[in-house]
């Protein structure tokens, strides 16, 4: 192929890649499935390497190519973002709606549409290519973050048309990749995020774009800022433009006459909300017209022909009695805040998470404080702010401890760390909670080793590492609380089962700092023993794939400290496997496999496998195992019992596999 038909070829893939993107990220309706996608993503990705000139910033293989920055660069918006005046009650909008009928008269219409809980954001396109990307800011200067913006694929990077265009959308992390992002941050010791907003907003403001392209953001555009060479007349029409363009709208938005159609909108979804897989917080109510848009113009801060309704978030006022602290399974010393008993938001509320001493300073929480707390994102008990006018004197502040509250020892805050740390691997809190890490589902799936029965055996001294727990005789468990017969029994051999795991579960169990389930199975597949392993430099272990500067760095150190080795040592002895024991994934496999490249959906009861098992052969082959049945799935194996999967499965028309049929394709 000579050069003239490289080019030819690689704007034809880019083409294509742009289209299928548009069709999965955007319409959610993908027409070829991930392996040919992957395939054309090969074919462009080798002739851009062949002819490195021929390669632009806005090729479908740079989404995740820009180099970490070092501070991100101010930006002028050519059109201010201005906010929107806010409305909290229906006689409010009642009065935006006069305010708008005395300056325009009776013959106009609004448009509703929700009102995303993200980071607005404004995408500026020159010639249909993506030029640059930026936050609001102080809606005149925002900050450049076009290449985070780049990892978002639901924003094209080429529009379907050439046109000079400023539009302005809302970026928002979905809540089921809030929910992962936080058991993740959890897993590795980090601080949870307290909503999807602030997680929206902090992946956005990675230096490094690597990180944001992890976060699955997602974006629904909501305005044209400026446009040249294309006559608007309506907002309405504005959206159905940037529709044709490629860009992702959100699909609820409604035209309505009268403001008593609007409120009956709002209505309408605040009760519905909850169904959303995004957050909303309120309903933004614009009119139509852009003439009448210009007509009604603006104030310094906001227009005067929109306003925003925000639904009201339940708060309510109690009293902080104490702050207690807990010692996490990582050594993360958290203050919580012990309150007077309060109803929100449907449950009774008694503790709070403080986060850190940095927190409680910002906020100037003292013990005593009358406080206003809220359901964050209507699931996490948060303390918003201080009743200051209900102070009587005897507030008492709060300083955080230098000793951990649990062994005594000094606690430290590590290098880019807000949350002190006890460092001790002789901690009992951290012990104690190791335990349960260990014994967890995802881990060794000790069944009947729940937190009560840890907690029990860790007072009586019966236990004090995790290499204990195989020592357990029955006789030892009796005389716990409510442990009789059968249920020793069951989980004496709950324990004795677990000795046969395969690697990737004891590593995650051992709850090395970094390691996830997700990369201790990439381990085990490329080390195989615990022993091989422990012996890698970090240099050897970032040759793996996946396996970056940190979790390395981290897995070298605990593999250095003696205390570590005695505990494997003591694990071998109680007859622990130490090695892998899945398929390990080869091309050739994946390539033959009727699942290589499948999204399998597993339901119901297997007679030969467990549930983990027939997840690790598939992905060996180069399937992919989800756990709910979508358009997007390729294949349902059904055991005995299979319930709605199966129905919606049947439903949809996808291949449905038994068990015996799902053998047959091991072989």
């Amino acid at each position: 192929m000579n050069r003239q038909e490289a080019e030819k070829q690689i704007q034809t893939l880019r083409e294509m890649l742009n289209q299928y993107n548009y069709e999965y990220y955007v319409l959610d309706q993908p027409s070829v499935p991930d392996a040919e996608y992957d395939r054309l993503m090969r074919e462009l990705i080798e002739l851009e390497q062949r002819y490195p000139e021929l390669l632009t910033p806005n090729s479908p293989t740079q989404r995740v190519g820009g180099k970490a920055l070092d501070a991100f660069r101010k930006v002028e918006h050519s059109v201010p973002m201005l906010s929107l005046a806010n409305a909290f009650n229906e006689q409010e909008l009642r009065d935006f709606d006069r305010r708008v009928r005395d300056r325009i008269g009776t013959d106009f219409s609004y448009v509703c549409e929700l009102k995303i809980d993200g980071l607005a954001v404004s995408l500026s396109y020159e010639n249909g290519e993506f030029v640059r990307g930026s936050t609001r800011g102080d809606g005149v200067i925002g900050e450049d973050i076009t290449s985070n913006l780049k990892t978002i694929r639901s924003i094209p990077l080429t529009l379907k048309k050439p046109v000079n265009l400023e539009a302005r959308g809302e970026v928002f992390m979905p809540k089921q990749s809030f929910q992962t992002l936080n058991e993740i941050r959890e897993k590795n010791g980090e601080e949870r995020f307290a909503n999807p907003r602030n997680a929206a907003a902090g992946s956005l403001r990675q230096l490094d774009p690597k990180i944001a392209a992890s976060r699955n953001l997602d974006i629904f555009l909501y305005g044209i800022g400026k446009l040249e060479g294309e006559e608007i007349d309506s907002h309405s029409d504005g959206l159905d433009f940037l529709k044709s363009l490629g860009f992702k709208i959100n699909p609820e938005w409604k035209r309505c006459k009268t403001i008593d159609e609007a409120i009956r909108y709002i209505d309408g979804w605040f009760e519905k909300r909850p169904a959303l897989h995004y957050e909303i917080d309120g309903i933004v109510i614009k009119v139509d017209s852009l003439s009448q848009q210009q007509k009604l113009s603006t104030t310094a801060k906001s227009p005067r022909w929109a306003i925003a309704y925000k639904f009201p978030a339940e708060e309510v006022a109690t009293t902080l009695i104490d702050i207690e602290l807990s010692v996490g399974r990582t050594g993360v010393v958290t203050p919580i805040a012990i309150l007077e008993p309060v109803t929100v938001a449907g449950t009774t509320v008694r503790r709070a998470s403080l986060h850190n001493e940095d927190f409680i300073r910002e906020k100037d929480i003292r013990l005593g404080d009358t406080v206003i707390i809220k359901k964050a994102g209507d699931i996490i008990p948060e303390i918003i702010q201080v009743i200051l006018d209900r102070r009587t004197g005897e507030e008492q502040e709060f300083r955080m401890p230098e000793y951990c509250p649990a062994c005594g020892s000094e606690l430290e805050r590590l290098e880019g760390e807000v949350a002190l740390r006890c460092l001790s691997p002789k901690c009992p809190a951290q012990i104690r909670e190791g335990l349960i890490h260990f014994a967890s589902r995802n881990a060794m799936n000790i069944e009947g080793l729940g937190e009560k029965v840890i907690e029990q055996l860790f007072n009586a001294h019966l236990v004090h590492d995790v290499a204990d727990l195989y020592k357990l005789q029955k006789s030892d468990l009796l005389k716990l609380e409510r442990m009789g017969e059968k249920s020793t029994d069951n989980l004496l051999k709950a324990i004795e089962r677990s000795k046969e795991n395969s690697l990737e579960r004891l590593l995650f169990g051992l709850g090395i700092r970094y390691v996830g389930s997700k990369a201790a199975k990439t381990l085990a597949e490329a080390f195989l023993t615990m022993d091989t392993l422990s012996q890698k430099t970090k240099e050897e272990l970032e040759m793996v794939d996946e396996i970056g500067e940190k979790m390395a760095d981290s897995i070298e150190r605990y593999f250095e400290k003696p205390e570590v080795h005695a505990l494997i040592n003591e694990l071998k002895k109680a007859g622990v496997n130490m090695e892998y024991k899945g398929a390990i994934r080869s091309s050739e496999l994946q390539s033959d496999s009727i699942f290589a490249e499948k999204t399998v959906v597993l339901t119901g009861k297997l007679s030969h496998f467990t549930r983990e098992e027939a997840k690790s052969e598939i992905e060996a082959r180069g399937g992919n195992v989800t756990s709910s049945v979508s358009k997007n799935t390729d294949i349902v194996v059904a055991g005995e019992e299979a319930g709605s999967k199966l129905a919606k499965a049947e439903q949809l028309g996808i291949r449905i596999m038994n068990e015996e049929e799902f053998q047959g394709h091991l072989k």
